[in-house]
């Protein structure tokens, strides 16, 4: 191979890479609401597929994270497509950056008189509100920008939303605005989800975005969500010309606006008005994360246009990383679900971002020698976006060689046995698979919404049966009874009962769920279900051999190492004959291989208008088919929505059949 084509290779594997881990956390970000990177650092990976695509073109897509927004809707409300894209904005954290964009304006419009529009950067869960003829009709999360999920019913409970607008009785506008929770609820919530052992919330952006996707309106409205309305996506019949005249409009109307704006002129004053904030943002009852500086009119801000994923007429001024010193106490070992030891810095309290901080991960051994981070040391600690802080330096200049270094445990520190590093893994990892600390995880997982989903079954409820002894492994919960719970501290009747219930419905999930929830290294959900479609039961799951395994698209060698592994140990197959006793479902319910598409392999790409992703690849397992992330020789079939990437050519450049969203629909009708 040439060097350049070696360099090529290097690219599209790199790109490839970052693409997925992007997505990821979209997925956590938008869907799950439990990001575990900063913006900063998000912004940073984005950054880097930029460059990377840009320096090698043939290698774009149009569904790449950097021309997309956010995540897919989800199951569980209606998908509904914006009236227009909602679009996300461009990021700068510096100065230079912020007037570096308004050259950029005035460059494009050809004129220097511009004015700004400047508004505080509430940290929240942006939503359409439509209104006709003064009345809300719906409302609608992001979702990945070109729709998502209705959830008016939770909107009309979230006070200072008006289901009619004052002195309007004609025309339509699409409304666009952040729900947020303030602190003090943020904390009310908090305590009773304490009180009745549920896991807590991170931050009140977790919180305010789980909240609207309740099911139950009821629970949404006893939360106490607030809103600030900021913008316009569609409107017809109203004649408004700027941001700031939106804003005047919209305080008529009835609909609550930010009093903390400003239409300034020269980028001096904006940049000066943004940096003041930096400061003033924590005498505000909720959280912001920076500033977002609009171009003022509405016919400057159509000429400049957008592009596939941000408007050119906005950008955000994001906050730098709240940073305080403060002292490394110590460093101590957890051991997650799958055995893997990570050391944790135990530090003087500090207070960052609103929260008082006195843990940090650190990650792994390599990392804290990479950092050289020692015992004693006074440290910098950083909480970007309420994110997990991290420590981010020592501060070498104040050590006086009292410091010690840290070595990783030989052992356990919770069960003492050997622990072991894998060749060519960063962690360390305990073996035993009976080790307390991992029971704990394996339960807390096994529990969890895409597991075994048993609502209610937190970690402060893990930690309560453990404790008392009831509960030793996941098999254990299908045979608690009622004594058992309501001796533990804070169950009452109702919360017992309900459990108990919780518990018992999971019994009938679907084999997928269950194989995800045992916990098996490297098997995530989509493994899961590709385990359970081939071979339709957990039993034949655990009696397949290496090389069956291994063929299997999607699963490869080191996950195939890793079922092996588990269904070897005797531990293992000692709770799985518990699940079985308990009445635990171990068959694939909606297998379909007798189906009339048994056989045919499906590639989706691009968006679909009329229904979920989701949606359509549940039709084609459904009548027997399978769905695939990637296009290859033995696809059978390129579904394409609109704006399709890469696997749209290379299902051109093999021959395959493909398939416009209406072509599917039909084709879906024809056979079923």
């Amino acid at each position: 191979m040439t060097p350049r084509k070696n360099e090529k290779k290097k690219a599209e594997k790199r790109i490839e890479e970052l693409r997925r881990e992007l997505k990821r956390h979209n997925r956590l970000y938008y869907r799950e609401n439990r990001p575990v990177i900063s913006d900063t650092e998000y912004d940073e990976l984005v950054n880097e597929l930029k460059v990377l695509e840009r320096e090698n073109p043939e290698f774009t897509e149009k569904d790449s994270p950097t021309r997309t927004v956010g995540a897919r809707p989800e199951e569980g409300f209606a998908a509904a497509r914006h009236m227009v894209p909602m679009l996300s904005m461009d990021n700068t954290y510096s100065d230079d950056e912020l007037a570096e964009f308004d050259k950029r304006v005035k460059r494009f419009l050809g004129r220097e008189d511009i004015s700004y529009f400047v508004e505080l950067k509430v940290d929240g869960a942006s939503i359409s509100l439509v209104y006709e003829s003064g009345r809300l009709s719906r409302g609608v999360t992001r979702g990945d920008g070109l729709a998502g999920e209705e959830v008016t019913a939770n909107i009309k409970t979230v006070r200072d939303v008006p289901e009619k607008l004052r002195k309007i009785d004609s025309g339509l506008i699409e409304i666009r605005g952040e729900v947020y929770m303030d602190g003090i609820e943020f904390e009310r919530l908090n305590r009773s989800r304490a009180d009745s052992g549920e896991d807590l919330f991170a931050n009140p952006r977790n919180a305010c975005a789980g909240t609207l996707k309740l099911l139950d309106p009821k629970m949404v409205e006893k939360r106490k969500l607030s809103i600030f309305c900021h913008g316009v996506g569609f409107m017809e019949g109203f004649d408004i010309e700027s941001q700031s005249a939106l804003y005047d409009f919209m305080k008529r109307a009835g609909l609550r606006v930010n009093p903390e704006v400003k239409k300034i002129k020269d980028i001096d004053d904006v940049i000066s008005y943004c940096r003041n904030w930096i400061d003033k943002r924590d005498s505000l009852d909720y959280r912001i994360d920076g500033m977002v500086v609009k171009v003022d009119s509405f016919m400057q801000q159509k000429a400049l246009g957008s592009t596939s994923k941000s408007p050119r007429w906005c950008i955000a001024y994001k906050f730098p990383a709240e940073r305080k010193e403060t002292k490394l106490l110590d460093i101590k070992v957890q051991v997650g679900r799958t055995g893997k030891l990570t050391p944790v810095a135990v530090l003087s309290p500090v207070k960052l971002a609103g929260t008082t901080v006195s843990r940090s991960t650190l990650h792994n051994e390599d990392e804290i020698r990479r950092k050289d981070i020692r015992l004693g040391d006074r440290v910098i600690v950083e909480k970007s976006g309420d994110i997990i802080p991290q420590v981010v330096r020592p501060v070498k200049e104040k050590r006086n060689g009292s410091e010690r270094t840290f070595h990783m445990p030989k052992r356990c520190p919770v069960c003492g046995l050997k622990t072991f590093k894998p060749e060519g893994e960063v962690d360390s990892r305990c073996e035993n698979v009976k080790c307390p600390a991992q029971v704990r995880q394996r339960i807390i997982h096994f529990a969890s919404r895409n597991a075994m989903d048993i609502e209610g079954l937190g970690e402060a409820v893990v930690d309560q049966l453990i404790d008392a002894r009831v509960v030793g492994d996941y098999g254990d919960l299908y045979y608690l009874e009622y004594g058992d719970l309501i001796k533990l501290e804070r169950f009452a009747d109702r919360s017992a009962r309900k459990l108990l219930a919780a518990i018992g419905r999971s019994r009938e999930n679907d084999l997928p769920r269950l194989i995800f929830a045992l916990g098996i290294r490297h098997v995530g959900q989509r493994s899961a279900w590709v385990l359970a479609r081939r071979f339709g039961s957990l039993d034949a799951v655990a009696s397949q051999g290496r090389s069956s395994l291994e063929n299997i698209d999607e699963i490869g060698p080191v996950v195939a190492g890793s079922i092996m592994a588990f269904f070897e140990n005797r531990d293992n197959l000692s709770v799985i004959e518990k699940l079985k006793k308990a009445g635990c479902n171990t068959l694939m319910k909606e297998r379909g291989e007798e189906g009339p598409l048994a056989g045919k392999k499906f590639v989706f790409t691009g968006s679909l208008r009329t229904m979920t992703r989701a949606d359509a690849e549940r039709l084609i397992r459904r009548h027997g088919g399978t769905t695939s992330s990637s296009v290859s020789r033995d696809t059978d079939f390129v579904v394409t929505g609109e704006e399709p990437g890469s696997k749209f050519r290379r299902a051109q450049e093999l021959g395959i059949t493909i398939l416009d969203e209406k072509g599917f629909q039909r084709f879906i009708g024809d056979i079923g």
